[in-house]
């Protein structure tokens, strides 16, 4: 399945990020942190700094520290990855953005905070999970 990728997409220098980790520090996947409020987000502090988060954010982190990766605010500083703090998932759950489904449930439910390309992004993400000793290198392995 082909489509073009927007630059907005792809992490910059100077953003934050949910990035989750198998143990030996291959990354899984990751989750935009806005800076600001830019739709249906929700605002959430992690390391005593507020962001903006979507709803299916939350529930994942909270789903991949279940399966056992490494859960972290990382910063993208232009050559590569630092990590600002662990377990955000303990930090901001769906009841403290006011949800109360179960983080399956949210994820199920269509994310109306993104665009197509990002559901995309996301089924694709699941797919990869499944298979994640497939070899393939992404930007935030760097």
């Amino acid at each position: 399945m082909g489509g073009a990728v927007q630059a907005g997409t792809l992490p910059q220098p100077g953003d934050f990020y949910l990035i989750s980790r198998e143990r030996g520090g291959k990354f899984v996947g990751s989750h935009k942190l806005f800076l600001s409020n830019t739709g249906e987000l929700k605002q959430a502090a992690y390391c005593k700094r507020d962001y903006f988060v979507r709803s299916h954010t939350v529930a994942w982190s909270q789903l991949e520290a279940e399966r056992g990766h490494t859960v972290r605010v990382e910063f993208n500083f232009g050559r590569g990855w630092r990590p600002i703090c662990d377990n955000p998932e303990r930090q901001v759950t769906l009841e403290d953005i006011g949800i109360a489904l179960s983080p399956q449930d949210v994820l199920a439910a269509a994310d109306e905070s993104t665009g197509s390309q990002s559901r995309l992004s996301a089924i694709g993400a699941r797919f990869q999970n499944e298979n994640s000793g497939s070899g393939y290198s992404t930007y935030h392995t760097r």
